[in-house]
């Protein structure tokens, strides 16, 4: 689990994303241009929330989204994902 100094705002979530798979099942390795965006990243910060509505997801959940949810921004140098938690499909 990442330690970014970043705190999103309402029902915003920061996403760390997974990494692509380098190749398949049957060990055929995927060349970079082949390789599809990950849908799958883990939590590693969340907003206030809205009034009245709480949270579902926390710090450290495995979550699947959506192909082309979020925006993606660097922060010290590395890749993440914010998003509103409406675009998380469910936790893993």
């Amino acid at each position: 689990m990442s330690n970014v100094n970043f705190k999103p705002i309402a029902d915003r979530v920061l996403v760390e994303p997974a990494a692509a798979e380098e190749k398949t099942a049957s060990g055929i390795i995927i060349p970079d241009t082949a390789k599809e965006k990950p849908q799958r990243g883990e939590i590693v910060a969340v907003g206030t929330g809205k009034k009245d509505e709480p949270f579902n997801v926390k710090v450290g959940d495995q979550v699947l989204y959506g192909k082309y949810s979020g925006t993606e921004i660097s922060i010290d140098g590395k890749e993440y994902l914010i998003m509103k938690e409406s675009d998380i499909f469910g936790i893993v």
